[in-house]
């Protein structure tokens, strides 16, 4: 049954590289406004499924609508609006070195809109503003933090105003301090703005602190084998290998 409020809807999925079966009969749905997190231990398929959700894959069965439209990259025009509904933060930030900050967050716009520059370099500003660098548009990603890097990703990812924010391990290779200080944007954004996020990490702090809903993958069963709040999933559940996972413990019957 599709929820109502549903902004990306994943039916019967299966993920293969070639004879290999990653992932199979995944399903799940991802509410407006909220922050949904896909969990699970390396190799599990995370990466791959967030590939899928943005395009970069297309499925080996099954169906994938992201805001409204099927998720078929092999269609172009379909493919392009879709590329305007969402943003995407890669793990590594993906900022060109060679461009300033406002430069990185106009590229978007560049693309995708008939908007002259003076509006253009305003949407920066503001999309800056929003994630608290307002006086960096001018530096270059080297001359600032790896914490804000991100958040200047995640800028640009909002370059366009889109329906959903996908986010890659967005607190990958950060201290605490600036770990948590990426939290507090994330929560900010969704909060104030009712931004839908949907975050792949294995950064459990941050997703105790800003996921409302997750599901967790695992390799062995080649799908989702739990779904809920992550605070009752990991003081709750009673499956091993979700136990196992929030203990940071090996899995059972693990070599």
């Amino acid at each position: 049954m599709v929820t109502v409020n549903a902004v990306v809807q994943v039916e019967d999925l299966k993920a293969a590289y070639g004879d290999f079966v990653l992932l199979e009969h995944v399903g799940f749905e991802v509410r407006r406004g909220e922050v949904f997190a896909i969990l699970g231990g390396s190799g599990c398929g995370k990466s791959t499924l967030l590939k899928h959700l943005i395009g970069l894959i297309e499925p080996a069965a099954g169906r994938i609508r992201v805001a409204g439209e099927n998720l078929e990259p092999a269609d172009p025009e379909a493919y392009a609006r879709i590329l305007q509904k969402i943003g995407v933060m890669y793990q590594g930030g993906a900022l060109f070195g060679s461009l300033t900050l406002v430069e990185n967050i106009m590229l978007p716009l560049e693309e995708f809109t008939p908007l002259p520059r003076p509006a253009r370099e305003r949407i920066a500003q503001m999309k800056l503003e929003l994630v608290g660098l307002s006086g960096f548009a001018g530096h270059r990603p080297a001359e600032i933090s790896g914490g804000m890097q991100k958040r200047a990703a995640i800028a640009r990812a909002m370059a366009l105003d889109p329906e959903i924010l996908f986010l890659d391990e967005p607190s990958a290779g950060l201290d605490p301090i600036t770990s948590a200080e990426l939290d507090r944007t994330i929560l900010r954004l969704n909060q104030n703005l009712g931004m839908t996020f949907v975050i792949v990490s294995h950064e459990l702090a941050s997703v105790f602190a800003v996921a409302s809903r997750a599901i967790m993958l695992d390799a062995r069963a080649k799908g989702i084998i739990a779904e809920g709040n992550p605070n009752d999933l990991r003081d709750h559940c009673d499956i091993p290998e979700v136990r196992a996972f929030f203990q940071r413990q090996p899995a059972p019957d693990s070599p």
